[in-house]
């Protein structure tokens, strides 16, 4: 554990000072025959404001994962998880963060939003971190969060676990650990080391292995302390009754969700075979998440032939050059694409 480092030192002064709304339902949590204290409509099936704090997510995250409810955070989305972290602990126009680029272009936007500049540090030829290079931003008092997405998007590779605790150890400052993929990768989720380091910020999300993209619904694993400090910012009511309610049919029925990541797998390992048959392909780079970045002969026109083909993917060649990006679909899916390339 990096024994220097202290919460307190990092959250900005108007966050410490925050007095969080108080809403009717986190005032009273029991049950009752008449509700008159929300001035909700009495009429309709949805007429009630939300739980605030997701309780019933918590309680089954809690026993899925092996954390307390208190070290869970409910959001909007992994981006509100983001956005959080920047309204909590960085100062507009005066503090930074860091990121490794290619990596997740919401960091940037957020920061942006937010007024926070933005120090990148380029990953090195396998996509890994180069600790030489990042090794003077560790001490530097202005860098408040260093973003670390593993697997990465969108070169889908996991970062050396290593590496991520030797930035633990050594920086006094907020280091969010993106999983947003980690479903589909081999590698141990970091949740594992909540307790361990007081500095961490473990990000997921329930759009990618679990099949909610449409929900948003992310989640923030961190200490007591860091997750108090979320709780106080956030918006009282962020997710839905209908929200709730389809993530926690989910969470019931985890065989499903491992069966359908079971068959992501196995057709993320057919087509990348089909794509090493194609002479447009270059290279594959190794992936741990549920699509290939793939390098070819000319991304632009790729790119542009398959959406006149009416097969959309994501042409990623302004991070890396001539490469693409292919979400792994179903077997219909992804025998479209190859017939399509093919003829290319």
């Amino acid at each position: 554990m990096n024994t220097t480092f202290n919460i307190n030192n990092l959250v900005r002064a108007n966050i410490k000072a925050l007095k969080p709304y108080s809403s009717a339902r986190d005032e009273f949590k029991g049950t009752a025959d008449v509700f008159l204290d929300a001035n909700e409509n009495p009429f309709g099936e949805l007429n009630r404001y939300p739980d605030p704090q997701q309780s019933k997510i918590k309680e089954k995250l809690s026993t899925i994962k092996s954390v307390e409810t208190n070290q869970i955070f409910i959001g909007n989305g992994s981006d509100e998880v983001i956005d959080l972290a920047f309204r909590i602990f960085c100062e507009p126009g005066k503090d930074k963060v860091l990121t490794f680029t290619p990596t997740y272009g919401m960091y940037d936007v957020s920061a942006n939003i937010n007024n926070i500049e933005v120090i990148k540090q380029p990953l090195i030829n396998d996509f890994q971190i180069n600790l030489n290079q990042l090794q003077p931003y560790l001490d530097f008092e202005d860098v408040k969060i260093i973003f670390i997405c593993s697997p990465n998007n969108p070169t889908g590779n996991t970062i050396n676990t290593d590496d991520i605790e030797y930035i633990l150890e050594n920086f006094n400052g907020i280091v969010i650990v993106d999983e947003a993929y980690i479903d589909f990768s081999s590698q141990a989720s970091f949740i594992k080391n909540i307790n361990k380091y007081n500095n961490l910020i473990v990000s997921q999300t329930f759009s990618k292995a679990w099949g909610l993209a449409g929900v948003r619904v992310g989640v923030a694993y961190a200490s007591e302390a860091i997750i108090a400090l979320y709780n106080r910012v956030k918006p009282p009511y962020n997710v839905s009754t209908l929200n709730q309610e389809v993530v926690l049919e989910r969470l019931n029925n985890q065989f499903e969700v491992s069966k359908n990541i079971e068959t992501i797998l196995s057709e993320r390992t057919k087509l990348k075979d089909a794509l090493n048959q194609l002479d447009i392909v270059k290279k594959i780079y190794p992936t741990d998440a549920n699509f290939l970045l793939v390098e070819v002969d000319n991304a632009d026109r790729i790119y542009q032939y398959l959406i006149d083909k009416k097969v959309i993917i994501r042409n990623r060649n302004t991070q890396v050059e001539n490469c693409i990006r292919i979400t792994v679909g179903t077997n219909q899916e992804n025998k479209k694409l190859i017939e399509a390339l093919k003829n290319i």
